[in-house]
């Protein structure tokens, strides 16, 4: 996220955006060093790069470019794409809001609409697991961090870029909010999809309707640092502020408490 930060045009942050949130799968720092390797070849403006110059420059930019199983000819597809759409709208933002109203309000087929625009006519495998398809059920966690950033407010980290209602976006769930979330029963589904993120998100509505995705960073910051564990870790999940409603903590306790209420049984039978 930082990448977008270091760009003062809303237009370049809008491309460097698309750029970070698409790589943002597997390691953490091979994703950095890929996206790092794309900007670099884009130039001072990024945007400015993928409107102006035609196909053929954009594939020849990021010939030789490999992200796990993506190649240069999926990236360079959609940022010529990409390209094309700020040509015709003026910016990805107002691409979105068109989709979004052509949709009638629907998010998440406006958020179809959007990935079919970005993928165009030639969609290989790869190409639709570098955009995914919001209406084939997948959670789309890089779509919809994508639309975190460019819908919620800026503060800090986000960019408030899109004239969209933050209400409508839906959490971005990878593998640390999949597991927070069932951890604190925010959902009870087992498989990361769509319908996983709607559930997760109409959760958090709870607590705040009109921006319920603004805890994202913080749950999945837990998992991040480890602060969260894979398994019950009594040194961190004892000073946890997440215990009393965390299950994996409060089953822990339970059987911890059979397991001493058993030692103490035997041992008056002694």
């Amino acid at each position: 996220m930082d990448f977008i930060h270091q760009y003062d045009e809303p237009i370049d942050q809008e491309v460097v955006g698309l750029i970070a949130a698409s790589l943002a799968f597997g390691n953490a720092k091979a994703a950095r060093r890929s996206v790092e390797r794309v900007l670099s070849v884009l130039g001072g403006s990024p945007a400015t790069t993928i409107v102006e110059a035609d196909r053929d420059e954009i594939f020849e930019r990021l010939r030789g470019f490999v992200h796990r199983i993506y190649r240069d000819e999926h990236l360079a597809v959609v940022l010529w794409r990409a390209g094309a759409l700020v040509r015709a709208h003026g910016s990805l933002g107002r691409a979105f809001l068109g989709f979004y109203e052509g949709a009638g309000g629907d998010f998440r087929e406006s958020m179809a609409r959007f990935a079919d625009a970005l993928r165009g006519d030639s969609q290989t495998r790869n190409l639709r697991h570098l955009v995914s398809d919001p209406r084939a059920g997948s959670a789309c966690k890089r779509l919809l961090l994508y639309a975190r950033w460019m819908v919620r407010p800026a503060d800090g980290v986000d960019l408030g870029l899109w004239p969209i209602a933050p209400s409508e976006l839906l959490i971005p769930v990878d593998t640390h909010i999949h597991r927070i979330s069932r951890n604190l029963g925010l959902t009870q589904r087992r498989t990361a999809t769509w319908a996983t993120a709607e559930e997760i998100t109409a959760a958090l509505r709870r607590y705040d309707p009109h921006d319920p995705v603004k805890y994202d960073f913080a749950l999945c910051h837990l998992g991040v640092s480890r602060e969260c564990p894979s398994r019950p870790d009594p040194t961190k999940c004892e000073r946890c502020v997440l215990q009393d409603v965390c299950s994996v903590w409060t089953r822990d306790a339970e059987i911890s408490k059979v397991v001493v209420s058993a030692q103490e049984a035997s041992e008056l039978r002694l």
